[in-house]
């Protein structure tokens, strides 16, 4: 499907804070370059038809002021939109409400940054699993994305994710991109043994071992 190791050191990924009117929250941010241009990555990360091939299934109004609601998972509110150079939502799932900002930075005149900021206030969840909770999941994402663009027209096969996420690839993907949010977390000023002590935790939660 893709090598694992190489799309691990392809991400970058980075930890900070960020003060809101409810408190202190943390920001992880993930990103990727692509080979593609700024105005492709746009329609990449806001047409409901491509989000559906690499990320989920979207529904809603797809604009500033719109809801959406990605199948499965979280919905919320698209709170800013600056076309073509990225967009802010709320990210509300289970109860509780996060935000992500979208950024799409041009490095090139034909590769283009695509970078996530989810910003979280911490709570238990943090406290045990720390930034790989999420993490694995918007690693998941940018793995999704590097394959979209590699073959744009490719529909979105979900029982071959399933199953490569089932195997000793998926489990590899899923421990180097928990190991990595752990080196972030210590790079952000964590105790290394609680990062790894959490790295370990939530790999263990993702894959149930």
């Amino acid at each position: 499907m893709i090598d694992v190791k190489e799309q691990i050191s392809e991400v970058r990924r980075e930890l900070g804070t960020r003060v809101l009117e409810a408190g202190e929250a943390r920001v992880v941010t993930i990103s990727q370059a692509y080979d593609t241009d700024l105005d492709d990555l746009w329609d990449v990360v806001s047409d409901a038809s491509r989000i559906a091939r690499w990320f989920l299934p979207i529904s809603g109004e797809l604009r500033e002021g719109g809801k959406y609601q990605l199948e499965g998972n979280a919905g919320g509110t698209i709170t800013r939109c600056d076309r073509p150079h990225g967009y802010d939502a709320t990210w509300e799932f289970g109860g509780g409400i996060s935000w992500i900002e979208v950024r799409l930075i041009p490095e090139g005149p034909s590769r283009t940054r695509f970078s996530l900021s989810h910003i979280a206030h911490v709570d238990d969840h943090w406290e045990q699993y720390g930034p790989g909770a999420a993490g694995i999941g918007w690693d998941s994402g940018m793995l999704g994305l590097t394959l979209h663009l590699s073959d744009p027209a490719a529909p979105r096969d979900d029982d071959a994710i399933m199953a490569w996420m089932g195997s000793p690839d998926g489990a590899l993907f899923m421990r180097l991109s928990g190991d990595a949010w752990a080196e972030a977390d210590i790079a952000a000023g964590e105790d290394p043994e609680t990062a790894r002590r959490r790295a370990a935790a939530t790999y263990a939660f993702y894959t149930g071992t």
